[in-house]
């Protein structure tokens, strides 16, 4: 197996809290870019770059479309684009259809991550309120990846956790602090 090279990280209701939770327990020196879509209502600018980077005193920003990823940066999908992950490993905006009433899609960032990275990538699905990336993490398990999946009897809203164990079994099941200390311990071992 290869090393994580990519984690992609989806929430909707209740995710802000759940993504500081977990992204807080990565250690300063961590070097694995994360991707997070979070859903966002498309009518304002987000500002969630900035508050996470202040809570969690690491770099974090915004995806810009064409950029390459950078070891230990934090990206978070921007309102009202779909983020994607290319086979180049640059990300890539767009504004296709809504997927589960939602863009930024979960959904459309696990698929295209695990058409990019296949085993050498790792997707985390945390609590949401519809059923989008359960899709996408089954595509990532079935590309050889990495899947984790909050506990839904943990989760602030199950709908989302729940949707993902109905398609396939993940590789964990666990409380936000389990998830983080997996991912934490993830970047020096083997996945």
């Amino acid at each position: 197996m290869k090393r994580v090279e990519v984690i992609v990280m989806g929430a909707s209701a209740g995710g802000v809290s759940a993504l500081l939770s977990v992204l807080a327990l990565l250690p300063r020196e961590f070097a694995v870019p994360v991707i997070c879509v979070l859903h966002l209502p498309d009518d304002h600018d987000s500002q969630l770059a900035e508050v996470f980077e202040r809570k969690l005193k690491r770099p974090v920003r915004e995806a810009r479309d064409k950029e390459s990823l950078e070891a230990g940066m934090i990206y978070f999908a921007c309102p009202g684009y779909h983020l994607s992950l290319e086979h180049d490993c640059s990300l890539s905006l767009s504004q296709e259809e809504r997927v589960h009433y939602s863009r930024p899609s979960i959904d459309i960032l696990f698929e295209s991550a695990a058409d990019a990275c296949g085993p050498s990538l790792v997707g985390v699905l945390l609590t949401g309120a519809n059923e989008d990336g359960a899709r996408g993490l089954a595509r990532i398990s079935e590309y050889g990846g990495l899947t984790v999946v909050q506990d839904p009897a943990q989760a602030q809203v199950a709908i989302m956790p729940s949707a993902a164990l109905a398609l396939h079994r993940p590789d964990h099941i666990l409380p936000l602090n389990g998830i983080g200390h997996l991912l934490a311990k993830l970047e020096k071992q083997q996945c």
